[in-house]
């Protein structure tokens, strides 16, 4: 066998050969980005944006460079002013006094359309509203978004409230945010008490929401009846935020 190799190829490629590491059959194709937790392609629309964008259901393991600190629970949530769907700028002061919950978007991606397209995501909103005087704030933190797109897919979905954007990437990156939806929940004085998924089913299926554990919601409601966040934190999970 070595008399084999050694007539076949030449010292430095028998070298190479044996040497050069197998590929990643978990990896995805041109970033390297781990997919043993992500659903096919097929279930997560693995969509290209621009030159090089990729869908994960995981997506904290690949969500963009970030040399910031992100921003931890407990801690005072970060400021930021931001335009939204309407051109007017949004500032997180705007709110001061009452509970605040952040929801980072992606229309494209189909976790966050699980939330839409029955209008899941807008009746939680007005819930939050109703029941515990919150705000709710989307940004979009994609690099590809802009004002006029999200005037138009908030218009196509009947989101009324501020979808800001984020698509400079900076508050994103302060916040942390690494996945759509990647949610926060700020109290009324600006602490960040709750973060990470929106609820306890990591999928995209709409008919999952009713049996699941809304993790916003629960915080809200502890918040309102001035009791210990119970699950102040939770891995988010949907699709990697397009820095």
């Amino acid at each position: 066998m070595t008399r084999y190799l050694t007539s076949t190829f030449s010292t430095a490629l028998l070298a190479a050969a044996l040497l050069a590491p197998a590929p990643s059959a978990s990896a995805c194709a041109g970033c390297g980005c781990s997919t043993a937790e992500a659903p096919s392609a097929a279930a997560t629309g693995h969509k290209h944006q621009g030159e090089h964008k990729h869908d994960h259901a995981h997506g904290d393991e690949h969500s963009g460079s970030n040399s910031t600190a992100a921003a931890s629970v407990g801690e005072a949530a970060p400021a930021f002013r931001l335009m939204d769907q309407s051109g007017e700028p949004v500032s997180l002061s705007d709110f001061a006094g009452q509970p605040v919950v952040v929801e980072f978007f992606n229309d494209q991606c189909p976790f966050v359309k699980k939330f839409y397209e029955n209008g899941d995501m807008n009746r939680l909103a007005e819930q939050a509203a109703d029941e515990y005087g919150a705000a709710w704030i989307a940004i979009d933190a994609s690099s590809f978004s802009n004002v006029d797109e999200n005037a138009a897919i908030a218009e196509e979905w009947g989101i009324e409230r501020p979808l800001l954007d984020g698509s400079a990437g900076d508050v994103g990156q302060q916040f942390g945010a690494k996945t759509t939806p990647h949610m926060y929940v700020i109290d009324g004085e600006g602490t960040l008490v709750y973060a990470g998924a929106i609820d306890s089913e990591a999928s995209t299926d709409s008919d999952d929401i009713a049996g699941a554990t809304n993790y916003v919601m629960q915080a809200l409601a502890e918040l309102k009846d001035g009791t210990a966040i119970s699950t102040p934190e939770t891995k988010a999970y949907g699709c990697s935020v397009k820095y």
